[in-house]
């Protein structure tokens, strides 16, 4: 094809390596924390072989949301859940929560929109261990679509937008139930869009849970045990603890997981709280006394039938299935590392800032075949690992341009830019491909490869000024599809994206004491670490 024509609608798939077109992005809530412990608990647990006729018929009975753009696991070295906690006053499958329930989660009857406890649980396709990371709630991120935001309030912008794209269509300005179902996918997809332009990893799988999940999980395994180093008395969250070891469960698990103020480092101490009482939780789930327990085993199965909602793709029972043999010691919780807890942007909003180069390589470190997981604070991680991760062959000096063909995908509104890098190419010597227009295709440019350690791809990425390499079986051999986005800044190109100010800080003040040595959790040993 000479000239550009349009695609069939398709999504390119991003598994990006390399720096990601984002600046820091923000996400995690004081709420919600505490659900993600129970989702891991009965990831684990779910299938031990010891109750198979409590979790036989889950599948069934777990709520699914469909529509979502997820990916296919194992390119990437890991199988990856977005786990999500919303501040929903409702269960799964949409009912209100009754007042005695309202009261028990210390919240209003308000419905809320934001997300703001943000989990991505790496499983290596060995299926050896799982790791947790957090994502912090206010860790600041951007958009071609919404622009500059807070992680934890994507999902409700893109939600909104959806919504009012669907009432200025109607005639009576009115909302169907099915639009409202396509706005709360919108916001859904467009989470998982920004957790990868953060990490550099799409989510393989998606699993949400709302507030009242956290109180039936912990009550569950009756109570969990956590240790703190100060009496504690903050009224916004209701958490009221003295210094030490305790048991705590319904309300006092939620304060005690919810409580940012106060705290030297804020939403980091929080989510400091909340790994902690994940990781003791995991631990009471995974012990005998609850997996040797009939009725303990029921409640957290009607725990997660009333508070998961999952993609309907994923088959979570056989899932589980394959990792009935991970022990609570290779169960971890760990940070995503940030640069600064306390920058602002130009409209005075406060927000944590982070490089989501330094993001991606610290996140690939926990998949399969990864040499060292990295260290919290943002040391160099191993990068991208595992048998179908693109790796760079070496200068692309050992690569005919004339055996290879590319073909470029416009997703932008710049009319004719795909024929320019494609002529720009062609002057390497390269064979031009077709020229495609998809404006749905992507957020970030990239090089697709057919598979890892493609050479020609790495060199038409160098060609491009170092462009990130994915691999997508789609694309055939001996071929290279090149997709431009809203980043695209090398050869015939301007970045293009939506003008958005940088976060203004002057400088990053050290990260607290309690963060910068911040311990690393895990679901093993007899240990209650104690923190702020």
């Amino acid at each position: 094809m000479s000239a550009e024509q349009p695609a069939t609608p398709r999504r390119a798939p991003s598994r990006a390596q390399g720096r990601r077109h984002a600046t820091p992005s923000g996400g995690l809530p004081a709420r919600a924390g505490r659900i993600v412990v129970s989702i891991i608990a009965v990831l684990c647990l779910v299938v031990t072989g010891i109750a198979w006729s409590v979790f036989n018929g889950l599948n069934s009975d777990l709520s699914s949301a469909d529509g979502l753009d997820v990916g296919s696991g194992g390119l990437d070295g890991a199988v990856d859940i977005l786990l999500v906690g919303t501040d929903n006053r409702t269960d799964a499958q949409g009912n209100p929560l009754s007042q005695e329930e309202l009261a028990t989660i210390r919240t209003g009857e308000d419905d809320g929109e934001n997300t703001d406890t943000i989990l991505l649980i790496r499983v290596p396709e060995d299926g050896s261990s799982a790791t947790a990371i957090s994502i912090p709630r206010d860790v600041y991120v951007e958009s071609s679509t919404i622009g500059g935001s807070k992680i934890n309030g994507v999902y409700a912008a893109h939600k909104e937008a959806s919504l009012a794209k669907a009432a200025e269509a109607s005639p009576d300005g009115s909302l169907s139930e099915e639009d409202q179902q396509r706005a709360v996918q919108a916001g859904r997809n467009g989470l998982i869009d920004a957790m990868e332009d953060l990490t550099g990893v799409r989510a393989d799988h998606y699993a949400e849970i709302g507030l009242l999940g956290f109180i039936l999980m912990t009550d569950a395994v009756g109570g969990v045990s956590v240790c703190l180093n100060n009496d504690v008395d903050e009224p916004l969250s209701g958490a009221n603890f003295h210094a030490g070891v305790q048991t705590i469960s319904g309300s006092d698990a939620l304060s005690f997981v919810r409580q940012r103020h106060d705290l030297p480092a804020g939403d980091l101490d929080r989510i400091v709280r909340q790994q902690a009482f994940m990781s003791q939780l995991v631990k009471k789930t995974l012990s005998a006394g609850t997996l040797t327990d009939p009725t303990k085993l029921s409640k957290l199965v009607e725990a997660a039938r009333r508070s998961f909602v999952i993609d309907e793709n994923w088959d979570f029972v056989d899932f589980a299935l394959k990792l009935k043999d991970i022990s609570g010691g290779n169960v971890s919780f760990e940070t995503i590392p940030v640069t600064s807890i306390d920058s602002y942007t130009e409209w005075g909003e406060s927000i944590v800032t982070a490089d989501p180069e330094a993001v991606s390589e610290f996140v690939a470190g926990f998949a399969s075949g990864a040499d060292d997981a990295p260290a919290a604070d943002g040391a160099e991680g191993s990068g991208d690992a595992g048998a179908e991760a693109p790796t760079d062959p070496g200068a692309p000096g050992a690569v005919d341009p004339a055996e290879v063909t590319v073909s470029v995908v416009n997703t932008t509104e710049i009319d004719g830019l795909a024929a320019r890098v494609s002529s720009a190419l062609s002057e390497l010597g390269y064979i031009q491909g077709d020229l495609l227009n998809d404006q749905a295709a992507a957020y970030t440019s990239h090089v697709a490869a057919p598979s890892a350690g493609d050479a020609a791809a790495f060199a038409v990425s160098d060609a491009l000024g170092g462009l990130p390499v994915q691999v997508d079986p789609a694309v055939a051999p001996g071929t290279v599809r090149v997709v431009l986005a809203a980043d695209y800044s090398g050869p015939e190109g301007e970045a293009t994206g939506i003008e958005v100010a940088s976060p203004a800080t002057t400088t990053y003040a050290p990260l607290p004491e309690s963060i910068a040595n911040r311990p690393t959790f895990d679901a093993g040993g007899t240990d209650v670490p104690c923190v702020n």
